[in-house]
């Protein structure tokens, strides 16, 4: 009797492991899985009738227009106006602005041999590469 009673209990885990891997389960996952085209279907055109295939209708691009008056390009952040209303941020004399922004570096990052090694910048750059190198070994090894 209790050996019928563990193949029971054996049966019920299963089912209760297995239920929600039903096809119809997959199948309504599969739902939201659709193609909007565009960034979550913000400001996309989608073009006319029978020009769709599998995945719905084909997403065209939208042209936004550039700036191109030269005087307007050197004194305003173009596009600095989220608002419907209201004028680009105006350009300021560079002696308005704190001394630090011109010594930022907008290159590539120093080399590590470049980097000192009793600063918290040089181990998390060193952990970063190995990381990086371990995956890309990891990628390359055959199973």
């Amino acid at each position: 009797m209790a050996a019928i009673s563990c193949v029971a209990r054996q049966l019920t885990c299963a089912k209760l492991l297995f239920r929600n891997s039903t096809p119809w389960n997959f199948q309504r996952i599969a739902e939201y899985a659709k193609p909007t085209g565009g960034v979550g279907g913000l400001g996309a055109k989608k073009a006319g009738k029978g020009a769709g295939g599998k995945l719905g209708s084909v997403v065209q691009k939208i042209v936004l227009p550039v700036e191109t008056d030269p005087v307007k390009l050197v004194n305003y952040v173009c596009g600095s106006n989220i608002l419907k209303e209201g004028k680009d941020v105006e350009l300021k004399p560079d002696s308005e602005y704190p001394d630090w922004l011109w010594s930022i570096r907008l290159g590539n990052p120093p080399a590590l041999e470049d980097m000192d090694q009793n600063t918290l910048q040089y181990w998390r750059r060193l952990r970063k590469l190995s990381l990086r190198r371990q995956t890309k070994l990891m990628s390359l090894r055959k199973y």
